[in-house]
This record gives structure tokens, C-alpha cells and sequence, in this order.
């Protein structure tokens, strides 16, 4: 899961009946594609319905198998593992799209700025970047807990604010090599300014690699939010989480070992899914890499 930036172009609207012509050749991109529609899918789903109420405890049927009333069995409150795995994906989701979000737009902003400005204003961004990465996501969630108390909102905080600089570096890195070309030279000559020059030609032929990039993110921002939940310091009960699903069934790892299996697949299949669809997006838009294939 390398953040290092690459460079690749924009697909105009004539390459993409040929884009999607490979991306249904494309191993990765369409198993990738796949496991990401499959999580959009559960938590679209759970908002209509599921099983069972993901709140109700029933613990005459706790720690049960699978079994036809119950598909996937139930936890130690006797809840319906198979609802809290529906539900849980909108935690997921949450987490990954705003955190993603507040790391892709203000990171984003903060490299083209330095790409466009240079100097002083270059060095300060990235000196800035490099602080923000000595606070992990888990570590800022947990000073952000200890001053504001652990919930939800702290977490999608910590963990976009543990995006910004990758983005930030990324995007100013993408940059830097668009203000080198010639039709940037030549729209300076016709008398655009940065501002103009960084909206019409740099932000659309660095879109690529951001969008792959928060694909990638996306994944990581998954895994840190089960993370922080796991810890007690992210989704709060009673909603459920992937993350705290893990966190309770430790206990019971001898007597319901399933309990552990299942939102561990969950996270497994989803951090892949988007790694793959990541890996399949960089390879696609790369006409490179496109010529190859």
C-alpha cells in the first residue's frame, strides 16, 4: 500500500469506451471492483433491512451457531452477528468517505498551493506535512479521546487529519511535474495566471493519481477505524462496529471462535477489495502500462 506519487494522465472522454473495454480484462480492477460494490452493497442494504434488529439482546440464544434462524449465529448479548456485520459497513463507509474527504480536499489544496507559490510557501507545507506524520491516526484518537471524550466524530478527525499530508505530498509532487510541461509554459505566455493554470490544466491532469491515491486511503482509513474501535475509541455502543465485534469476541475466542472470524473477513475482504480496485485504477489510467496490457 505505497503512498509514493506517480504521474498519470487524465483520460479524456474519448479514451474511455477503451478504459472500460480493459478494466473488464483487468484481473484486479474487476475482483477489486467487486468486494468494494459487495461493501457498498451490505450497507445500502442494512438501511431497508436485515435479519434481525442489530439492537435487540436475546440472551436465552447467545453464542449460537449458524443455523437457518440465525445465519452466521449469535454474539454473547445474543444479538444477530449476521445484522451487526450489515450495520457495521455503514461505520466503515462513514469513516473512509469523510476522512478520505477532509484528507483529499485540504491536502490537496495545500499541494497545489505549494506547487504553484514555491519558496517559502513550498518549504512551510512541507515541513508542516512532515509534523502531522509523527501523529499517527491511533495516536491522535487518543489525545483527541483523552481532551473531548472517544467517539465517532474524534475518530474521523484523527484519521483525516493523518490523510492531509499524503495527499499534500502527492499532489504537490504531481504538480511540480505539469508546471514543467510545455502547454503550462504557454498558457504563462498568453497571460493565465496560477490560479487559472492550477484549475484548467494541473488539478484535471493530476485527478488521476488522486483518485487511485484515495482508493488506497480509503482502505487504510477502514482499518484504522476497526482499529480505534477495537480500542474502544472509535464507533460507540450501541452502534455496531467491525472493530468492537473483534474487541468482544476475544473473550470468547475458545467457546465461539466464529465470533472472531467473520468481522475479520469483513475487513479483510473490504481492505482488499479496495487495494485491488486501487492497484487496477493505477494500472488502467497509466497508458503505459495500458499499451503493455
Amino acid at each position: 500500500m505505497s503512498s509514493l506519487p506517480v504521474s498519470l494522465p487524465s483520460a479524456s472522454a474519448a479514451q474511455l469506451p477503451g478504459f472500460w473495454r480493459r478494466a473488464l480484462h483487468h484481473r484486479s480492477f474487476v475482483i477489486g471492483a467487486v468486494l468494494s460494490a459487495l461493501l457498498v452493497f451490505a450497507a445500502a442494504v442494512s438501511y431497508v433491512w436485515t435479519p434481525w434488529s442489530p439492537y435487540d439482546m436475546d440472551m436465552a440464544n447467545k453464542l449460537q451457531g449458524p443455523s437457518g434462524a440465525h445465519w452466521l449465529g449469535t454474539d454473547v448479548f445474543g444479538r444477530d452477528v449476521a445484522s451487526l456485520l450489515l450495520v457495521g459497513a455503514r461505520a466503515s463507509i462513514l469513516v473512509g468517505v469523510i476522512a478520505v474527504g477532509i484528507g483529499l480536499v485540504v491536502g490537496t489544496a495545500l499541494g497545489l498551493l505549494a506547487a504553484a507559490r514555491r519558496g517559502w510557501v513550498e518549504e512551510a507545507v512541507m515541513r508542516l506535512s512532515d509534523f502531522t506524520l509523527a501523529f499517527p491516526a491511533i495516536l491522535s484518537a487518543i489525545m483527541m479521546t483523552a481532551v473531548f471524550g472517544p467517539g465517532i466524530v474524534n475518530a474521523i478527525i484523527a484519521i483525516g487529519i493523518y490523510n492531509i499530508p499524503t495527499f499534500a505530498r502527492i499532489s504537490r509532487a504531481s504538480a511540480n511535474a505539469v508546471w514543467s510541461r510545455e502547454y503550462v509554459a504557454a498558457a504563462r505566455a498568453c497571460g493565465k495566471g496560477s490560479f487559472a493554470i492550477t484549475m484548467q490544466h494541473v488539478l484535471p491532469n493530476i485527478s488521476a493519481v488522486l483518485i487511485v491515491q484515495s482508493t488506497i486511503r480509503f482502505a487504510i482509513a477502514i482499518l484504522a477505524e476497526a482499529a480505534l474501535s477495537y480500542l474502544g475509541l472509535g464507533t460507540q455502543p450501541p452502534q455496531p462496529s467491525w472493530g468492537r465485534m473483534l474487541a468482544e469476541a476475544q473473550t470468547m475466542m475458545w467457546q465461539a471462535p466464529l465470533l472472531a472470524v467473520f468481522p475479520g473477513m469483513a475487513i479483510a475482504f473490504a481492505v482488499l477489495g479496495l487495494n485491488l480496485l486501487g492497484d487496477g485504477l493505477r494500472d488502467l489510467l497509466d497508458p503505459r502500462l495500458a499499451r503493455a496490457r
